[in-house]
């Protein structure tokens, strides 16, 4: 009868490790995916940082541009008042 329980027990014990050993495979399978899929996003956006690397430098130069533009349009703007007097 005790060689039955020991037998029980060691054959429950091996289910519970074939089973953890199962689980821990998916979750395992789930990460490796996970890993893939945020390798491909960081891809991306390395992508978009390299396209948009440009943006700066030619916004500042617009701005420049549109700061001459303003004070050309005040200087317009004082002209006119005068010759509206």
């Amino acid at each position: 009868m005790i060689r039955l329980y020991v037998f029980f027990t060691v054959f429950e014990i091996a289910l519970v490790v074939a089973t953890l050993a199962f689980f821990l495979n998916r979750v395992a399978n789930q990460l490796n995916h996970i890993v893939a899929t945020l390798a491909k996003v960081t891809f991306g956006v390395r992508a978009v940082e390299t396209q948009c690397a440009v943006i700066g430098p030619a916004a500042d130069r617009v701005n420049a541009n549109l700061k001459e533009a303003a004070g050309g349009l005040e200087k317009a703007a004082v002209l006119a008042e005068r010759l509206a007097r």
